[in-house]
């Protein structure tokens, strides 16, 4: 078990071991593949007064009203410009559902949980990354998905 990470200890065995990997630009991110609700298409939001940045607004999915966020933005990226293959990711994170708008997903990644490492601290936003995992040449970066979208929290009851 490796410790380190100012946000506490990194435990990789603890860690889920599939996650679904998408695309933001050229970088490729992963959220536990367990929290994952369904991949819809784009679909048009309804924009909320006082919503943070990162919200593009909600959709009513099967009766369920799910706050959509730009990840682009809420990682500190620029802000996500539509694209064929851009979709929504809806997560179910404690009892809540809330979307991820991405660029594009990828697959499934296996990891073994002790092959994650910590990643760096890069400060505030490093917190809501679990760690990074390697795919061939190229890192994965795996989120905390909880933390990521803790940002929609407020804006819906």
């Amino acid at each position: 078990m490796t410790e380190s990470t100012s946000s506490g200890a990194f435990r990789a065995a603890t860690l889920p071991n599939k996650y679904l990997t998408f695309f933001l630009g050229e970088e490729e991110y992963g959220v536990d593949i367990l929290s994952v609700q369904e991949i819809r298409g784009l679909s048009a939001t309804t924009r909320l007064p006082g919503a943070p940045d990162a919200v593009l607004g909600v959709i009513n999915l099967r009766g369920v009203i799910v706050p959509v966020l730009d990840l682009r933005v809420r990682l500190g990226l620029s802000p996500a410009v539509a694209t064929p293959t851009s979709v929504i990711i809806v997560l179910g994170i404690a009892g809540r559902m809330v979307g991820l708008q991405v660029d594009g997903v990828s697959d499934v990644l296996d990891v073994e949980p002790g092959s994650i490492q910590p990643a760096p601290d890069l400060g505030h936003g490093s917190a809501d990354i679990l760690g990074m995992a390697r795919r061939g040449e190229t890192l994965v970066v795996l989120l905390d998905a909880a933390r990521v979208v803790s940002v929609a929290t407020p804006v819906m009851p």
